[in-house]
């Protein structure tokens, strides 16, 4: 009888979140596919007109001034649904979703360095949330439809739904996985990558050729070493945008002047280096011989630096105020970087381009099981356990890091280290340079006696 019951509760669980997912896939499905259209068109118009370079300052103060006077607080971008998932409080404005939208493409449109990801996640937690309201929805459901939003946005967006599904339950805390949204997420993120698909976009496909038929030792040592450079990549990449946010606020106090200080470095450093290839998405060039992600999965397809000057370019740009994801830069990071140690190591180039491809990214946002999932959508599984290996390490490797400063640690990643239930990652980093600030208070104190 109990076993029935149960069994009579699952279906009316079902059926519930397929009514509920229903209008979050179709909504987020839809903008999601207006924004990758608008986002493509803004892309292919720069490439016609490169001045437009030279507007990227001023593109920088309208943002600011968008957000300022209209966007509330959704400034906050992807740490505020983390936070209104783990702790709800003034919820997720309707306004997001537009707005992030409008001013993701107006970065691209002007040559700033960044992504796509952020944006359809800020789609999608804006959109449900705006649904869960129209519905009156619980507290707890709307915590679970914001956790759908983000799946659905992530799924449609790269056109990896498994994956959308399994970052929307692995992303929130560090360590752990929220399962009572499996099914939800689930079908939130298939029905919106069938949406975007049905309104006739296209994503971008990768191939790895290579096939070694079975593990090689030689090899998996390779992996090993590489997946150590990828998460060091991510906390390198997290740490100086942190830093760059940070300090570009303490140092420069009007705000609208902020982005048009990026704006302007990142104009000196496309000339200082003579290249356009490490402005905007990075997937597709500006000449034949530009590096992009494509290129770096053939031999000489990037430089040995290009993974550097992606970083440092995406860096300024998000963290000086210009809106967009982390994660198609990301891509670009890993996959250059996988195509240099590929040479440096007489690895296949196609594979470790590849696995940078996903393992920057699974260090960056603390994924690892998501991001090797989106090996094998992406590339298909004859490498699986070369995508696992490289993840996996590179998640270790980036420490307690990451670029959403929402992300709370669930379960440490060292062996003992007790950091507190419910810590989030941006009260570890000030927690850390308190730390170091007060050590070189000491060391000072200590010179000062010690000269005469």
């Amino acid at each position: 009888m109990k076993q029935s019951l149960s069994q009579i509760f699952i279906v009316r669980h079902l059926l519930k979140w397929t009514l509920l997912t229903l209008p979050v896939a179709l909504a987020v499905g839809s903008m999601v596919a207006l924004f990758l259209w608008s986002l493509d068109k803004a892309i292919d118009f720069r490439f016609a007109h490169t001045w437009l370079l030279f507007f990227l300052p001023l593109s920088g103060i309208l943002i600011y001034v968008l957000y300022k006077y209209s966007g509330k607080n959704a400034d906050a971008g992807n740490n505020l649904i983390m936070d209104e998932i783990h702790q709800p409080g003034g919820g997720v404005p309707a306004r997001m979703a537009p707005l992030v939208l409008v001013t993701t493409v107006i970065t691209h449109l002007f040559g700033g360095s960044a992504g796509r990801e952020g944006t359809a996640v800020q789609i999608g937690g804006s959109l449900s949330q705006f649904i869960g309201k129209l519905l009156r929805l619980s507290g707890k459901d709307v915590q679970l439809l914001l956790m759908t939003g983000i799946a659905a946005g992530f799924g449609a967006v790269f056109g990896t739904p498994i994956t959308g599904a399994i970052f929307a339950l692995e992303v929130l805390t560090l360590g752990t996985i929220r399962y009572e949204a499996l099914l939800p997420c689930l079908m939130a993120a298939i029905g919106a990558d069938l949406v975007c698909t049905a309104w006739g976009i296209h994503h971008t496909h990768y191939y790895i050729q290579f096939d070694g038929e079975g593990l090689a030792l030689k090899l998996l040592l390779k992996v090993i070493v590489a997946g150590v450079a990828f998460g060091l990549t991510s906390l390198l990449f997290s740490e100086l945008s942190h830093t760059i946010k940070n300090y570009s606020k303490r140092w420069i106090k009007i705000g609208w002047l902020i982005p048009a200080v990026g704006g302007v470095l990142i104009i000196g450093l496309t000339y200082a280096l003579g290249t356009q290839d490490y402005l905007s998405l990075g997937v597709k060039g500006l000449t034949p011989h530009s590096v992009t992600i494509p290129s770096c999965f053939a031999l000489g397809g990037a430089g040995t630096w290009s993974w550097w000057w992606k970083l440092l370019f995406t860096a300024i740009t998000l963290g000086m105020g210009f809106k967009g994801g982390e994660v198609t830069p990301l891509f670009f990071m890993g996959a250059a970087l996988g195509n240099t140690l590929a040479v440096w190591m007489g690895a296949p180039v196609d594979l470790m381009a590849g696995l940078g491809f996903i393992a920057v990214f699974a260090g960056a946002t603390n994924t690892p099981i998501a991001c090797t999932l989106m090996g094998v959508e992406l590339f298909g599984s004859a490498n699986l356990v070369y995508y696992a290996v490289a993840c996996f390490t590179a998640y270790y490797f980036s420490g307690h890091t990451g670029i959403y400063t929402s992300q709370r640690i669930g379960v440490s990643k060292i062996e003992g280290l007790a950091l507190g239930q419910d810590l989030t990652l941006r009260k570890l980093r000030e927690s850390r340079i308190k730390k170091v600030r007060k050590l070189l208070f000491i060391y000072r104190q200590k010179l000062k006696r010690l000269l005469p």
